[in-house]
């Protein structure tokens, strides 16, 4: 049977608009209702000039609004907390300290997009990536003129949060994996306090 090549067209444009609401939705369930997280991750640094990859991995906490905490494990052990007005980046082998305004630091980041109630229309273009290796994909790409960040892809596995990649504008990429998320969980609010311990260095950036 012949099918009318507008009929295919308009099939198309269905199915298509429908996926953008589905990944869109897949977003939007995850944000909804969002009070705490934690979560296991991996991280790959791609230096994409000169190829060298790193890795690490670690442990995510997350208390909306404003706060959260990445751990990052192995041979030189540190941490970042954002408490709701001052982000610290703690290394503890060379006890040192760096400090800076969490609200200029954050402004079109990811880490803004998870820990507050943002309009995403406003602070990001948003595209539907379609579904690959079994994950629902979007593209945010931030409207700030002088972000950091080029762009912003997010994977979803059902309404849960499978893998973030960042490319900025040094040519880096950044990939983690989350696993063994949990939704909601209590967190001590001690995670999200930082009073830089005596002998610290402490930097202003």
């Amino acid at each position: 049977m012949h099918i009318p090549r507008i009929f295919l067209l308009l099939l198309l444009l269905f199915v298509s608009s429908a996926s953008i609401a589905s990944v869109r939705q897949q977003l939007e369930n995850f944000l909804h209702g969002l009070t705490t997280l934690k979560a296991d991750f991996s991280q790959e640094l791609i230096d994409t000039e000169t190829d060298q990859v790193s890795h690490s991995q670690g442990v995510f906490y997350l208390s909306r609004p404003e706060r959260f905490r990445w751990v990052y494990k192995g041979e030189y052990p540190r941490y970042i907390i954002a408490d709701g007005k001052t982000i610290w980046l703690v290394e503890e082998d060379i006890q040192q300290v760096s400090q800076r305004s969490q609200k200029a630091a954050l402004k079109g980041t990811p880490a803004s997009l998870f820990a507050s109630a943002l309009d995403l229309d406003r602070d990001f273009d948003i595209k539907d990536m379609g579904q690959r290796m079994g994950l629902g994909w979007l593209k945010l790409i931030p409207k700030k003129e002088g972000s950091q960040f080029e762009q912003i892809l997010l994977a979803f596995e059902g309404d849960k949060l499978a893998r973030m990649e960042m490319a900025d504008r040094f040519g880096q990429v950044t990939r983690f994996d989350f696993f063994n998320l949990q939704r909601n969980p209590p967190l001590d609010d001690g995670l999200f306090r930082f009073v830089p311990p005596p002998g610290y260095d402490i930097l202003d950036q």
